[in-house]
């Protein structure tokens, strides 16, 4: 006999999409649903009724950070921004009742595509199909960035003024409330980057986690995406932070068996850094200068992340596979975060 997911009960699911004014919400029949690949923070679901497919994003179990896993921003940026040039996907309902199935969740259409999370499929990619693959990724990133916040209803999405300084304390509070153990050079690596933070560049909204996996590419032309992802640290802020996480991820966290996702720089198909970085500074007019100083607070909070996922495992809160090998990727993470601040 089919069960629940861990963290979704999909009787009292049903019950509250029954109650939804929308009828396209209603389940035709049973709710079957599974835990879909990534999403190693809040947890994603692909929920079913045999008819009709959505995706449903909850907090993830136990010890949650404060600030983080909030299904509202998700929620309203993913709202607002339909209809823009930025493609996402059609959100269908928002729950703020943590007692309908243990937490706050949201309801959003599923949409057909290819997430490249694994090396399998990037092995099996033409240079073609590669090149087109990353000039797609960046232009629904300079999308985002020359979207203006006040024409899509989020002027008041996040404070910019004081981005990059707030995000440093964030990032390191975020850390002492993860601390499990003892990390050489982490804290130093913080502190290097407070020291030398650079002008902020003009505010945008940023996604928070841009990187090739958390993009749906189309199936049938890997020059599209059909929709962006995961949007959970969105705010208004400095777009330089989310190029930055997707150059790391592109090719910065190369040789590392991150868990996380596959790394495009591991696969000679799939053309070098500098083509990102050329075409976003053409699409967005962006000076990079700095980007060294950005890549190395990429780093740092990658760690923070990475750090607090080991915690959850370590307390036996965590879902899925491969959360035991999240812990060793901290000390390479913040050595490399350290070796882009002596660029």
């Amino acid at each position: 006999m089919a069960t629940d997911p861990p963290g979704l009960d999909l009787t009292a699911l049903a019950r509250y999409l029954l109650r939804l004014p929308d009828a396209g919400a209603h389940p035709a029949g049973r709710l079957h649903a599974r835990l879909l690949a990534g999403g190693r923070s809040n947890l994603t679901y692909l929920v079913t009724d045999d008819t009709h497919r959505w995706v449903l994003r909850r907090p993830p179990l136990g010890h949650v950070l404060a600030t983080a896993h909030d299904m509202n921003r998700e929620h309203r940026v993913l709202t607002a921004l339909a209809g823009s040039a930025v493609p996402v996907p059609r959100t269908v309902a928002r729950c703020d009742d943590a007692e309908v199935i243990g937490a706050p969740f949201y309801l959003m259409e599923h949409v057909d595509g290819i997430v490249y999370r694994d090396d399998d499929q990037l092995a099996a990619c033409s240079p073609a199909a590669a090149a087109k693959i990353a000039d797609a990724l960046v232009d629904a990133l300079v999308a985002l960035h020359t979207t203006a916040p006040a024409a899509v209803g989020l002027s008041d999405f996040g404070r910019p003024v004081g981005y990059l300084d707030r995000q440093l304390r964030r990032w390191r509070t975020q850390l002492d409330a993860s601390r499990s153990r003892e990390v050489p050079g982490f804290d130093r690596l913080g502190d290097r980057l407070a020291a030398t933070t650079p002008p902020q560049a003009p505010s945008a909204i940023v996604h928070g986690d841009y990187r090739l996996d958390n993009v749906i590419i189309d199936a049938h032309d890997p020059a599209r995406v059909l929709a962006v992802l995961d949007w959970e640290m969105s705010t208004l802020g400095d777009p330089l932070s989310d190029l930055a996480a997707t150059v790391m991820f592109w090719d910065g966290v190369s040789g590392l068996e991150t868990v996380i996702t596959a790394t495009p720089g591991d696969h000679r198909a799939f053309p070098r850094r500098a083509r990102l970085l050329d075409r976003y500074a053409a699409g967005t007019g962006a000076d990079l200068g700095a980007l060294p100083w950005y890549l190395g607070f990429a780093h740092y909070k990658l760690a923070v992340i990475c750090e607090g996922i080991h915690y959850r495992h370590t307390r036996g809160e965590t879902v899925g596979a491969g959360f035991d090998r999240i812990g060793g990727l901290v000390p390479p993470l913040i050595e490399r975060g350290h070796a882009c601040l002596e660029d």
